[in-house]
């Protein structure tokens, strides 16, 4: 494990908040899957594919996605029975990651840049763990990874519910109980630490997911099931066996970026620097006053930590926002900018936060 670093800020693209990038629906092992696609702005860009979390969509990677099309020609998918995509027969890690290799696979655009958030991190560092064919680099957002300890989880208050027969039932009971407006609310306070950094227009974007989730009759058992998986994934990482999670991301020889939220109350907050000690080639990622969805929280800062990584990985140079190397790109005091900033701290939408390895 190795600090993080982050390439120079003026190298990305102007502030500002991009609609959602456009979706399809295509036919993958005999179900719809959903896909947002964020096409490269400038040559020789390498193919991406983003993951989300439990609960999320392909929506939560259009800022980060956007912010790396001169580098990266991203797709993001909606896993089984979240988002737009249709409903599976398995919710657990194994089956999901069987789901993006698929994708990949069918794609034919191996190997990929994988990003994970949360379950979809889980997934990812199985993916490139049993597949290391299709993954150039990884990059993991808090990182769903086993812990034990769920009182350091607002999801521990859920565990009651997977005791209970068919639970989804209440869940779903549940759900309808909430307006959109309200449950949206609720989704952004326990995922952002700070809610200032999310736009009115995110916000707006949530409601409308929300509301798409009323619309589903699978969400609440895919939720619900979802979470079971997890759990027991949680569970047989402390027994012996080839397929617990940790041993795999001891496996994992992609060089890769473990992004932490401090203010994480998803995952364990120790999750991160452990993932980071376990996988070989990592380096860390620590940010003060942010939560579960650095990617939508702070993009800006994950994208140039982002790019630092891939400068790193790959011999090409990393461009940037049009298309010009980054290396090239003169400084405040017309000098060269460093190609790899060191993390000494940075600022977010004008909001200033601190980061630490």
């Amino acid at each position: 494990m190795k600090r993080a670093e982050l390439w120079p800020d003026h190298v990305l693209p102007a502030p500002h908040v991009p609609p959602p990038w456009p979706g399809r629906h295509v036919r993958l092992d005999g179900t719809l899957v959903h896909v947002r696609d964020t096409p490269a702005t400038a040559p020789g860009a390498e193919p991406a594919l983003y993951v989300h979390g439990l609960g999320g969509s392909a929506q939560n990677w259009t800022d980060l996605a956007g912010l790396l099309a001169g580098r990266l020609d991203g797709q993001a998918i909606d896993l089984p029975g979240f988002g737009r995509s249709e409903p599976g027969r398995r919710y657990t890690v194994p089956a999901f990651a069987d789901r993006v290799v698929s994708w990949i696979e069918h794609s034919d655009r191996g190997p990929v840049h994988l990003f994970g958030n949360s379950l979809g991190g889980a997934v990812a560092v199985r993916v490139a763990a049993l597949r290391p064919d299709l993954v150039r680099t990884l990059t993991l957002i808090s990182p769903a990874l086993p812990f034990l300890d769920f009182r350091r989880s607002l999801q521990g208050r859920m565990l009651p519910l997977l005791a209970i027969p068919r639970g989804e039932r209440l869940a779903a009971w549940r759900l309808a109980q909430l307006a959109p407006e309200v449950m949206a609310q609720q989704v952004m306070e326990s995922c952002v630490a700070d809610l200032t950094r999310i736009s009115e227009q995110r916000r707006r974007e949530a409601i409308d997911e929300i509301r798409i989730r009323y619309e589903a009759a699978h969400y609440a058992a895919a939720y619900v099931r979802t979470f079971r998986g997890l759990v027991g994934s949680f569970l047989r990482s402390y027994l012996p066996g080839a397929g617990a999670l940790w041993r795999q991301a001891a496996a994992v020889r992609a060089p890769t970026l473990v992004v932490g939220g401090r203010q994480d109350r998803l995952v364990d907050v120790r999750v991160a620097p452990q993932a980071a000690r376990v996988i070989p080639d990592s380096r860390l990622l620590l940010l003060d006053g942010v939560g579960h969805v650095a990617q939508l929280e702070v993009p800006r800062t994950v994208a140039r930590a982002v790019l630092a990584l891939l400068a790193e990985a790959s011999p090409a140079a990393t461009p940037g926002p049009n298309g010009t190397e980054a290396a090239a790109t003169p400084g405040p005091n017309g000098t060269e900018a460093q190609a790899r900033a060191m993390v000494t701290g940075t600022e977010e939408s004008g909001t200033g936060h601190d980061v630490a390895v």
